[in-house]
């Protein structure tokens, strides 16, 4: 799947879910929710490392977190690329790519 696809695919869905809760996705939202989901990384980061309390999950549990934190904090980074117009793919290859040897 490249990054194109994902965006269309996961874009109704968020639509979806701002809707259920009456939120409007304006150009601050967008940015806001992913800072929001990168907090939400950070505090599943910390309690899988052992350097937050658990609050009684299990080590299995707070990989999951993790791991879905990780694709909540991705797929908000494809919205907001989505939502300004930047071809994520291009300007991987540009910034990144250029230098592998």
């Amino acid at each position: 799947m490249d990054l194109r696809e994902l965006a269309d695919e996961i874009e109704p869905i968020s639509a979806r879910y701002a809707s259920s809760i009456g939120v409007e996705r304006d150009d601050a939202w967008f940015l806001l929710k992913l800072q929001e989901e990168v907090g939400e990384l950070t505090q599943a980061f910390l309690m899988l490392t052992g350097r937050a309390r658990t609050k009684g999950r299990t080590e299995a549990e707070r990989d999951a977190d993790f791991r879905a934190e990780l694709a909540d904090v991705l797929c908000h980074v494809v919205l907001l690329a989505r939502r300004h117009g930047v071809d994520l793919e291009a300007e991987i290859e540009r910034k990144w790519l250029v230098w592998k040897g």
